[in-house]
C-alpha cells in the first residue's frame, strides 16, 4: 500500500513541475509575442498575416554551446544548460492556450493561429511576395532555480533575409523581461 502512495504522490508533483513549466513556457511567449507582433495590424477577414507563429518548438543545438562562451553569466551555468540541449519534439499548444485563454485577446488578434512549416510555405507562394516572416521559437532553456531562461528566436523567409538571435530572460517580481540580445544574425 505504501508503494501505490509513493507512486501517486510521484505522479502527482510530476504533473504539477510539467503543469508549472507550461505556465513559464506561456510567460515567455507573452514577452515574445508582445515584442515581435507590437507593430503588426490586427488579423480581420481579408487581411494578409505578415508573421507568422510556427506551431513546433524548434530543438536546441549545439548553437547553444557557442552563445554559453560569449557570455559570462551563462559560462558559469554552462553544465545546468548544456543538459538541455536535448532533441524535442513538442509543441507550443499547451503554453499558446494558456497565454489566450479568455485572456491578451488583442495580442491573439494579432498572432491568430500557429502554423507549420508546409503551411507557411503555402500561403507564401500562394502570394508570391516575400514579405512573410514564420516566427521560430526553440523551447526554452531554464536555469539557475528558473530565475533566467535562454531562448532562440528566429525569423524564417523562404528565400534570403532569415535573421534571428538568443534572449536571455530573466525572472523579476514573476515577471520575464529581456535582459540581453545574444548571437544576433541575419542573411
Amino acid at each position: 500500500m505504501k508503494t501505490f502512495y509513493f507512486l501517486i504522490t510521484l505522479f502527482f508533483i510530476n504533473t504539477v513541475s510539467v503543469f508549472s513549466q507550461e505556465i513559464e513556457n506561456a510567460a515567455i511567449l507573452k514577452v515574445i509575442f508582445t515584442k515581435y507582433y507590437k507593430t503588426e495590424k490586427v488579423i480581420v477577414k481579408g487581411r494578409l498575416q505578415l508573421l507568422s507563429f510556427y506551431c513546433n518548438k524548434a530543438p536546441n543545438n549545439e548553437e547553444v554551446i557557442e552563445v554559453i562562451s560569449g557570455n559570462e553569466l551563462l559560462k558559469k551555468n554552462a553544465a545546468e544548460i548544456k543538459k538541455q540541449i536535448v532533441f524535442v519534439n513538442e509543441n507550443w499548444s499547451e503554453a499558446y492556450n494558456l497565454l489566450f485563454d479568455n485572456q491578451n485577446q488583442y495580442l491573439k488578434s494579432k498572432v491568430n493561429a500557429c502554423v507549420t512549416l508546409e503551411e507557411f510555405q503555402e500561403i507564401s507562394k500562394q502570394y508570391g511576395e516575400n514579405n512573410q516572416r514564420l516566427l521560430i521559437v526553440n523551447k526554452p532553456i531554464y536555469f539557475l532555480k528558473n530565475q533566467f531562461a535562454l531562448v532562440k528566436v528566429a525569423f524564417y523567409r523562404n528565400i534570403e533575409h532569415n535573421s534571428g538571435r538568443f534572449l536571455l530572460l530573466e525572472k523579476v517580481n514573476e515577471q520575464w523581461i529581456i535582459k540581453e540580445y545574444l548571437n544576433e544574425w541575419a542573411t
